[in-house]
């Protein structure tokens, strides 16, 4: 971003955010925390900070260059994609982490579709290595949407039209969902992991950065106005989401839900990080957390099984063994490949 926009309040604190909710549903209390949740605040962070980039591209050079798109998302997401799954099948070949996996889930994995192999095929992976699915979705909407993204620029299409468009696909989205879950009574997985029903939480992230981007664009409201109405009716929205347990609800309108109560409370929490509800986003370890979080999601799980097949503990003191362990593990990842092709990817902004 430009120099003065390099920094985002609270959107590493965000991130922490997500992975906690993600890391203490797999220890087992996904009954009462709900790890979905950690996963669309991901999405929506994704987004938005994608569509940022681009639209800051585009802004100042009147072009966005998909080569270098590509290539800052590869340099992202692959070096320590690969190094995760590839050591995880070296260590269940070695029996250190429990289980058994199929070349032909290995592959899926490679290719970037876990999800659909988690609908379609249930091919066995690499214990812990299920998480890939998330990683899959986010692949599958960058491979489309930058063109998309510049086909509306260079169309001209004024950001309300933009807005309304993208809103357009969110709503068709959710009638794909209704139709799959009310007329052919799909599974809870096929509407879950499935790209296709998925798109639209990464989407109102976008969305968000073009219209209405707390980075970029003047206040819609006064902060005031969003402390006091948007933050409380965005979270109270979030907490219904969580409380009605019909499967219908949960596999329709839940995500679409989830993504609108996101929108008043990430524009609040970027926009006053000194607010007594968003400081602790901003603290060092919280930001140490949402700058590993990547790392850390792709680890988590397998350390999680990993630390359960080989101990007794209590499992309190398991769940924070595993944590400490995912940690040193993800702060490992980071530096030693996270940070260096960083750098690498900042030669193609």
């Amino acid at each position: 971003m430009g120099s003065n926009k390099e920094h985002i309040p609270s959107l590493d604190g965000l991130r922490a955010v997500s992975i906690l909710i993600v890391f203490i549903s797999h220890c087992g209390l996904e009954n009462i925390v709900p790890g979905g949740l950690g996963v669309t605040i991901f999405f929506f962070i994704s987004g938005f900070l994608i569509t940022t980039l681009l639209r800051l591209e585009w802004t100042n050079s009147g072009a966005i260059s998909l080569r270098k798109f590509y290539l800052r998302r590869i340099f992202r997401i692959w070096p320590p994609f690969y190094i995760v799954l590839f050591a995880g099948l070296a260590l269940t070949q070695m029996h250190v982490i429990p289980g058994h996996f199929s070349w032909a889930g290995v592959m899926a994995q490679v290719c970037h579709f876990t999800n659909y192999n988690i609908i379609l095929l249930e091919s066995p992976t690499v214990s812990g290595t299920g998480v890939y699915w998330s990683l899959a979705i986010e692949e599958h909407f960058y491979l489309l949407f930058p063109m998309l993204y510049i086909l509306l620029n260079k169309r001209a299409i004024p950001v309300r039209r933009q807005t309304f468009f993208l809103m357009t696909i969110c709503g068709l989205i959710l009638i794909w969902r209704c139709i799959l879950v009310m007329a052919f009574h799909s599974t809870i997985g096929r509407t879950y992991y499935a790209s296709d029903t998925r798109f639209d939480n990464i989407l109102f992230g976008c969305i968000l950065a073009i219209s209405a981007n707390p980075v970029l664009d003047k206040p819609i409201i006064s902060d005031r106005l969003l402390l006091r109405i948007g933050v409380p009716c965005g979270i109270g929205l979030l907490l219904l989401t969580l409380l009605v347990r019909g499967d219908v609800f949960r596999e329709t309108l839940r995500y679409s839900l989830q993504s609108i109560a996101l929108v008043p409370i990430f524009i609040a929490a970027v926009r006053c990080p000194k607010h007594l509800l968003f400081r602790w986003l901003n603290w060092r370890w919280m930001c140490f957390l949402g700058v590993i979080s990547y790392s850390l999601y792709l680890v988590h799980q397998t350390v999680i099984i990993t630390v359960k097949d080989h101990s007794m503990l209590h499992p309190a003191i398991r769940g924070w063994v595993a944590f400490a362990i995912a940690v040193g593990i993800a702060s490992l990842l980071h530096f030693v490949v996270e940070r260096p092709f960083a750098k690498l990817r900042k030669r193609f902004r």
